[in-house]
């Protein structure tokens, strides 16, 4: 059974830690060179399809949809907390950040380009996955192409202090790559590059691109 408790907490940590969190993250492209050649190569893929929009699921505080733009995207923001939207916000007054949660996502049926979920995943349990990634491809357009960062590993680990010492009570869900491919291909996704790593941002994450598969149906 799926419960919202995770949902209800997830958004109070990150409403208490965003400037801190933002302070923490704001140089980490700058040291991580393999990280910036995926969002590099998710760039060319959506330009490769025909561009259009494209969303970073659980943005913080904006960081990658600033990058993307930067490579030429129509890229904006969702977070599950309103005040990292609010730094969001101020630190990319020229990108669009907006309140919203994966688990109900508003944009249309396959109205997007392309979809980022940068070590945003790591929060949702396993029981409510399925349901993310039913919304991703929903909205995602036939081919459009996913990339995901999530930390390497093997079940649940709570976080009950964080970013700037200050109180979290958020759990981070560690999951092995043939785990997170077996459950994309299962909600109508092909898998298409992956690579484990080590660097700023975690000591063991894994990223992964991935299409909707292109004669999947609507629901």
């Amino acid at each position: 059974m799926i419960t919202e408790d995770w949902l209800t907490d997830t958004r109070a940590s990150y409403d208490t830690v965003a400037a801190s969190y933002a302070d923490h993250v704001r140089d980490l492209l700058d040291r991580t060179p393999y990280e910036r050649a995926f969002l590099g190569l998710f760039a060319d893929m959506v330009r490769a399809t025909g561009g259009g929009p494209v969303a970073d699921v659980g943005c913080g505080s904006g960081r990658i949809a600033a990058h993307l733009r930067a490579l030429g995207v129509d890229a904006f923001g969702i977070d599950l907390s309103p005040e990292m939207v609010e730094v969001a916000r101020r630190e990319h007054p020229g990108t669009r950040f907006e309140v919203g949660s994966m688990t109900d996502l508003e944009p249309a049926d396959a109205s997007l380009a392309g979809l980022v979920a940068w070590y945003s995943v790591i929060h949702v349990p396993d029981d409510a996955l399925g349901r993310v990634f039913a919304h991703f491809r929903r909205v995602l357009r036939p081919g459009g192409p996913l990339l995901l960062a999530y930390h390497v590993g093997d079940g649940p680990r709570l976080i009950t202090q964080g970013y700037g010492g200050h109180p979290m009570n958020v759990r981070v869900h560690r999951r092995r790559p043939e785990d997170l491919a077996d459950r994309l291909d299962r909600a109508g996704f092909t898998v298409e590059a992956q690579m484990t790593l080590t660097s700023a941002e975690s000591r063991l994450g894994g990223v992964l691109m991935a299409r909707r598969h292109p004669d999947t149906a609507q629901e």
